[in-house]
């Protein structure tokens, strides 16, 4: 804000201070000023408007009312329409007058001063909650295909999305930005219900902003809900997307879509570098759940072990030994195990060799059932009476101590 060769009185209410830092975030969210090693480049929420804000209430708890304002003044010149900075700069500027009330007094409906207040807890608290991203990834993504490029994983309690580069075959940190989910919270069941849903995703296809209403913002990822599993758990619904914001708007509040993932519009622009519709998983959690390199590398090795033995009990002819890989609460699309299990000894019966290849193997565990991997991989099968190559989708469980397939078909 130019000063017109105006003095502006100090901000050294120290009741306003307090006001803004308790209100802001809530009584129990202690706030401190971050500081980090130069050469710690690969840690989360280092830049964009977590780390301003991390500043600016530093500044606040230490009473340092100016230095909060001018900064304050920054973040909104590189974010426009942010409106938590605007309630933000409002209220330090109506500080200098009189002691504050309460957090918002501005102005903002209680509704909407509400809403800014979850918007700070939730990027102040992905930011200093933040994992070590050398050492540690989310236990979802066991593995991706050689063409997967990138994967994305949502966090809905700390409203957070991240991006994971594929670097032969092992998650590497590449981004992470601050997203909206559903007005009723996260675990979708029903069509209708406001809720984003639990799962493995994948990209199917991108919608250009020119197609779509200013609500969407800069476009939009449409997402494969409802999945295999999905339809098999009785869930309904349609149309889950990652999409922008509406123009005027920067950010919406953590809980404000009708089950949509929904980012800024810069963050989505960011995003898109990422995503390859057709190939790009977005695994979305309640609560990411983060293993150390070991951990994850021993689970991995084990599940691709469980598959290896499968492709080599099928080209073996031992129907037996075969089937030993489903669970009795094994179902196809068509099938259940019953008819499974008579299909596939009548099949066994009439080959006199199978040879069966698998490439490009992807194991993503599902957040909302932690002992479930979706598998997907190209599969090239030939025999004595058919050849035959497709891209085939299975579900892996842990029952009893081993790995089995509940749910197999093309992918």
């Amino acid at each position: 804000m130019p000063d017109h060769g105006l003095r502006r009185p100090a901000l050294t209410t120290s009741r306003a201070a307090a006001v803004l830092r308790a209100c802001a975030l809530g009584a129990t969210l202690a706030l401190g000023t971050a500081t980090y090693a130069a050469d710690d480049h690969l840690r989360i929420s280092d830049g964009g408007p977590e780390a301003a804000l991390q500043q600016i209430f530093g500044d606040i708890e230490a009473n340092r009312l100016d230095a909060a304002l001018a900064r304050t003044e920054t973040l909104l010149g590189a974010y426009p329409n942010f409106r938590l900075a605007h309630l933000i700069r409002g209220d330090l500027l109506l500080a200098r007058a009189r002691p504050l009330a309460t957090f918002g007094n501005a102005n903002g409906t209680a509704e909407q001063l509400q809403d800014l207040r979850e918007e700070a807890i939730a990027r102040l608290q992905a930011y200093r909650d933040r994992p070590s991203v050398e050492n540690y990834v989310p236990r979802y993504l066991l593995q991706m295909a050689p063409d997967q490029e990138h994967a994305v994983v949502v966090d809905t309690r700390r409203a957070r999305l991240y991006v994971y580069r594929n670097e032969g075959g092992k998650p590497r940190f590449v981004a992470d930005y601050y997203v909206s989910q559903g007005k009723a919270g996260a675990g979708k069941q029903f069509e209708g219900d406001n809720k984003t849903p639990l799962g493995v995703y994948h990209v199917t296809s991108h919608i250009e902003a020119a197609r779509l209403p200013d609500l969407y913002g800069s476009g939009a990822f449409p997402l494969n809900y409802p999945n295999a599993w999905d339809r098999r758990q009785g869930r309904t619904g349609y149309g889950i997307w990652l999409h922008g914001s509406p123009s005027d708007t920067y950010a919406r509040p953590p809980r404000s879509s009708e089950g949509c993932v929904v980012l800024a519009n810069q963050d989505f622009t960011s995003l898109s570098s990422y995503v390859q519709p057709g190939l790009t998983p977005v695994i979305i959690s309640n609560d990411i759940e983060w293993l150390s390199l070991d951990d994850w590398q021993a689970e991995r090795s084990a599940l691709n072990e469980a598959i290896e033995n499968w492709r080599r009990d099928w080209e073996s002819l031992d129907v037996e030994r075969y089937l030993s890989h489903y669970s009795t609460e094994f179902r196809s699309d068509r099938q259940d195990y019953a008819g499974w299990v008579q299909q596939k000894r009548r099949v066994a019966n009439a080959r006199e060799w199978i040879k069966v290849e698998v490439r490009n193997v992807s194991m993503f565990r599902n957040p909302s059932e932690s002992t479930l991997v979706e598998v997907t991989f190209e599969q090239d099968y030939r025999s004595d009476g058919l050849s035959d190559r497709m891209r085939k989708r299975q579900y892996w469980t842990h029952e009893n101590g081993r790995w089995m397939i509940v749910y197999e078909g093309r992918g």
